[in-house]
């Protein structure tokens, strides 16, 4: 049974409680992300998710991964481009001390200047990770190309350019602004006391500030844009993008079930035919990035150089395809079962049932009853899909990133001139 309730001091608390489990997970959700960035602070929200678990005015860094094991609890962050989320998932009977662990680190955390220095070489390794791995350098890029002009484009990570430039007072300036009762969300899955969690929430956030601006963010137009990265690697990482429909668009299942059926499956198309029978790809798949207000369709695959070009005429045809002849009752029906298949199984997890109410609770300010969300994906018809299709546009209009070996004409191959 799903509980929403507004606290006085002004947080916003979901729970969903059962008494089949013995743990419980809590995340705190905070409606602040890089999208809620200038330029010159990009990474700030990733920086202090980082700084969070660097020591509070009760606790060491240490003391903080020591009381979380203390309690055998799992307790992790996660910053994306319109929220950051603080969680730990604890036995029943420990929540009230995780969750007091969790306060103390969202209220009391002292952003210490040497930790900062410390926290900012972590972080730009991290980056030189994410370009030493050309699919995620590939992924990263493809979202920043096709929402250009946009917030929700922004990097998660930053630049070393930015987060040199980010001090402590810039980073506590930042947090103060963000970090208010009006932007927060607590969800809660599991067996737990919900008037306990209540009293708890209420009393450990009513020191944060009460509330911030929220400007409205404008939509800028699409426009089409190539990246080509020449790497010293083995293979060529493509990607393939165009806007797609927001997080609350009522289109938002059919998009789900296009996708599975194009390339989100291992019986997908784009796996069958492109992988399976031609070849021409180890790793092919397309998946939807949904924000609360945009979103984005992505095709990726991981081929060799030489097979680069025919690869991207591959998806260009199969796209065309989509649009021209639709899909069949069998491909849909067969769409319908997996997708609702994985959604039963996510929420016999407490930790995917927190994420699914924090997530629609802070950025859609709801809640979907399961039932509903089944019913939607059996509404769903080869029209609605057909729709989807459509409006995916000309696959000779689609932004494409490129992190390969050698160097190639990625704007000829997807215009296929």
């Amino acid at each position: 049974m799903v509980e929403i309730r507004e606290l006085n001091n002004g947080v916003r608390l979901i729970m969903d409680r059962s008494e089949d489990v013995r743990s419980a997970a809590v995340g705190i959700w905070v409606g602040t992300g890089a999208a809620s960035e200038r330029e010159d602070l990009s990474g700030v929200s990733h920086y202090i998710e980082h700084m969070l678990f660097k020591g509070t005015e009760k606790r060491s860094a240490r003391q903080i991964a020591e009381d979380v094991d203390r309690i055998g609890g799992v307790s992790n962050a996660f910053t994306g481009k319109e929220a950051t989320c603080y969680y730990i998932k604890t036995l029943s009977s420990s929540m009230d001390k995780g969750v007091e662990i969790l306060l103390d680190m969202i209220t009391g955390s002292v952003f210490d200047e040497e930790e900062m220095d410390r926290e900012r070489k972590v972080i730009l390794e991290e980056i030189k990770m994410v370009q030493d791995s050309p699919d995620e350098d590939a992924m990263d890029r493809i979202s920043e190309l096709v929402n250009s002009g946009n917030a929700v484009g922004n990097s998660i990570l930053g630049t070393p350019e930015s987060l040199a430039g980010i001090d402590r007072n810039r980073i506590m300036e930042y947090f103060r602004a963000q970090y208010t009762r009006d932007s927060i969300v607590v969800a809660a899955a599991g067996n737990f006391d919900p008037d306990s969690l209540a009293a708890q929430i209420e009393e450990g956030l009513a020191v944060l500030p009460p509330s911030k601006e929220k400007p409205a963010r404008e939509r800028k137009p699409y426009v089409q844009g190539f990246d080509v990265r020449v790497r010293d690697i083995e293979q060529t990482h493509i990607c393939l993008a165009c806007p797609g429909i927001s997080l609350a668009d009522d289109r938002y299942y059919a998009m789900v079930l296009m996708n599975n059926i194009f390339g989100g499956s291992m019986s997908s198309r784009l796996f069958q035919n492109i992988r399976e029978q031609r070849g021409l790809a180890y790793s092919v798949a397309s998946m939807n990035s949904f924000a609360s207000d945009s979103g984005f369709f992505n095709i990726y695959a991981g081929i060799s150089h030489e097979k680069a070009e025919e690869a991207v005429e591959a998806i260009r045809y199969e796209l065309n395809l989509l649009k021209e002849k639709g899909v069949t009752e069998d491909e849909l029906a067969m769409a319908r079962e997996q997708v609702k298949s994985s959604y039963i199984f996510g929420l016999e997890n407490v930790n995917t049932r927190m994420f699914n109410l924090g997530k629609n609770k802070l950025l859609l300010d709801r809640y979907y009853d399961p039932d509903e969300v089944l019913a939607s994906f059996d509404q769903v018809s080869r029209e609605n899909i057909a729709e989807m299709a459509d409006l995916l546009g000309a696959p000779e209009d689609f932004c494409a990133v490129a992190v390969t070996g050698k160097d190639l004409d990625l704007e000829r191959m997807v215009k296929g001139c």
